[in-house]
């Protein structure tokens, strides 16, 4: 059972920074359970307002149904009572409505819908999906608007509308215009979600748009870094944005950057810099090789100084 309304998870998501936590693999790729639940409570001692399990940064999508339910319930088992725990859903309508399900068996407090799979989709093809989901659910509904699922300022509206426990829209487009009308039309109806890769480049902008909050990546294995940046930013303390912005998060990207896949694989490998590992990445993805690790290790031990 959620130890959140809807209404608690927006208000509680949308008070500080997010955590998306890596999931641990063994060398065989089974998910380290053990580690996984370790590094929840490291994490929790940072204070995210919010942790979503399996997510993106969490490889949902290199994950069976049954291990995104054994990782949500190790979340959920893990983190503090003040934390909500959100979890996946995706794929097509079918799987998302299972998955849905299967976080309120896990006891997640909170459900981000991410994009479906493979095909193409128009607003009213969303729309039915959105309300399959949030009729599935009692929990609060995130959506997550990036890739093939980009929802328009109308379509979030009515969904807004017809679903109650809608509470939030996570923006992974970069779309200015598009983001002002979201918010222009919804207001504080919706708790709203920076989800751009490496969230950081964009979060200042975007704050003068309503978007309070955003998913970071980095604060799996520079923690005190990312929460000095995201205090940075909610002072609107441009100096020292950009101050750290050139002085990590630009350079961070430039390694990111070099190969498709690398927004998750370099973050496990900030887990390994950092003496916190977390295992490999399933394929897909791919690691990233050995000079590419030592030049993070050289960028995290330079450029996470104060």
């Amino acid at each position: 059972m959620s130890r959140f309304s809807p209404p608690g998870v927006a208000d509680r998501l949308a008070s500080g920074l997010l955590s998306f936590p890596v999931t641990h693999f063994r060398d065989d790729l089974t998910f380290d359970e053990p580690a996984y639940r370790d590094n929840i409570g490291w994490l929790s001692t940072f204070e995210p307002s919010g942790l979503f399990a399996a997510g993106g940064t969490g490889e949902l999508f290199s994950l069976t149904p049954g291990e995104v339910e054994s990782v949500v319930a190790a979340a959920v088992r893990e983190a503090p009572s003040n934390v909500p725990v959100v979890a996946p859903a995706g794929y097509g309508t079918a799987m998302a409505v299972e998955m849905a399900r299967s976080a309120g068996r896990a006891g997640a407090d909170g459900l981000l819908l991410l994009p479906p799979y493979l095909t193409e989709t128009d607003q009213e093809g969303l729309i039915a999906h959105v309300r399959a989901v949030c009729a599935a659910t009692d929990v609060g509904v995130i959506l997550y608007s990036r890739a093939n699922a980009i929802y328009t300022d109308t379509t979030v509206a009515r969904l807004a509308d017809e679903c109650p426990n809608l509470i939030g829209f996570k923006d992974g487009v970069g779309d200015i215009e598009k983001m002002t009308r979201i918010h222009s039309r919804m207001g504080d109806r919706l708790t709203y979600i920076g989800g751009l890769p490496t969230a950081e480049t964009f979060a200042l902008p975007y704050l003068e748009m309503g978007v309070t909050t955003y998913s970071s990546a980095m604060f799996n294995f520079v923690p005190e870094f990312a929460s000095r940046f995201y205090a940075a930013v909610r002072e609107r303390d441009r100096a020292t944005v950009h101050r750290y912005l050139n002085q990590f998060v630009l350079p961070y990207c430039d390694i990111r950057n070099r190969r498709n896949g690398y927004a998750v694989s370099i973050v496990k490998a900030g887990m390994k810099v950092i003496g916190r590992p977390a295992g490999p990445v399933r394929s897909p993805l791919t690691d990233l090789d050995e000079s590419e690790v030592a030049m993070l290790a050289d960028l995290v031990k330079q450029g996470t100084e104060e």
